[in-house]
């Protein structure tokens, strides 16, 4: 990868990835898993989990990296299955630290969904009211900074 991670994954969110999708897909080249895929098992979790605007994609898509880097696949080891929610919890506290919350509309400062499921579409306009670009940043600048700090 030429560029940072965080910065290629903005860069998907600007191309027109969801946020959960330009997240997962920013670390398409260490999951070992084809980036169709990730765009599938990401799509769901864009606009607050299919624009009900509740868990941030941002942070559903760091929720997903962070199963496949270190999650466990060993059912009913709830040893394993603490150590990984600890990450979990780990990862939401430090994106609420910084941003105050990890529910999407709390996030665009929206009070209730728009109530519709049809995205917007992608113009100028839409990227100067959505801070989501930044928050794709930051979910992978917690996640690398995470990964720094853990060995599993």
């Amino acid at each position: 990868m030429m560029e940072n991670r965080a910065e290629y994954g903005e860069k998907l969110f600007l191309s027109g990835y969801n946020c959960a999708q330009a997240v997962v897909c920013a670390y398409a080249d260490t999951l070992g898993i084809e980036e169709s895929k990730l765009l599938k098992l990401a799509g769901s979790f864009g606009g607050g989990m299919g624009r009900l605007r509740e868990v941030c994609g941002t942070v559903s898509g760091m929720f997903i990296v962070a199963g496949l880097l270190w999650g466990s696949d060993k059912v009913g080891d709830r040893e394993a299955k603490s150590a990984h929610y600890k990450i979990i919890q780990d990862l939401a506290a430090k994106f609420r630290e910084i941003n105050g919350s990890i529910v999407c509309k709390e996030l665009l400062g929206l009070t209730r969904p728009e109530g519709t499921y049809v995205p917007e579409e992608r113009t100028p306009e839409y990227y100067k009211k959505r801070p989501c670009a930044k928050y794709v940043r930051q979910a992978i600048e917690i996640l690398e900074e995470y990964g720094e700090s853990i060995s599993v």
